[in-house]
């Protein structure tokens, strides 16, 4: 696997650390990259924001990486990390709260069973990015890459029933976004403006 910009110069850098931990980057970024990637899409919506926070997490693991003495950890330590520096860049982002489409609009409509069945990963993916970030994070864990509530509650560092309550409430948002899509029929009646 060939790699570049900051990454090769981090992997570098790394292979010269004389303290690093038996496990080798390579196999770091063959094994946690995609669910990574996957995590921090969900988190921010964009590829390059993705890619970078991912690149950032290797980065920070090839300057600290050697300090974790229980290789079992890696995984958990990778998540924990790229979640906080999604936070630390999204705090300089955002200085002003976000009024959600859905909040302005009482009643939602019923949602048909056949409007779900049409919906691709993309389109999920897309309505995952419109839930509020604190409940954005423990619903991508747990349903993109199934990690249980004790998982959870590590990598956001948040107590495991703060976890469900995030889970549970990211899904009802969830559902009011699902709702709000129109199906062919309510397409075909719309009148023509």
């Amino acid at each position: 696997m060939k790699f570049t910009g900051t990454i090769v110069d981090t992997h570098n850098s790394y292979e010269h650390d004389v303290g690093k931990d038996s496990l080798a980057f390579e196999s770091l970024v063959d094994q946690f990259y995609q669910s990574l990637f996957r995590f921090a899409m969900s988190l921010t919506g964009r590829e390059s924001d993705a890619c970078d926070l991912v690149q950032d997490t290797f980065a920070t693991w090839a300057e600290k990486g050697w300090q974790l003495h229980q290789a079992s950890k890696a995984k958990a330590w990778l998540f924990t990390t790229l979640h906080r520096r999604f936070l630390e860049s999204h705090r300089r982002i955002t200085r002003f709260p976000q009024v959600e489409i859905n909040e302005t609009d009482p009643e939602l409509p019923y949602v048909d069973p056949q409007q779900t069945s049409g919906v691709d990963a993309d389109t999920v993916l897309d309505m995952l990015n419109q839930v509020d970030e604190p409940y954005r994070a423990a619903v991508a864990l747990f349903y993109l890459e199934d990690y249980s509530y004790a998982e959870i509650a590590q990598v956001l560092n948040i107590p495991m029933g703060t976890v469900k309550s995030r889970i549970s409430r990211g899904l009802i948002e969830l559902k009011r976004l699902f709702a709000s899509i129109p199906t062919p029929k309510q397409v075909q009646r719309r009148p023509e403006v």
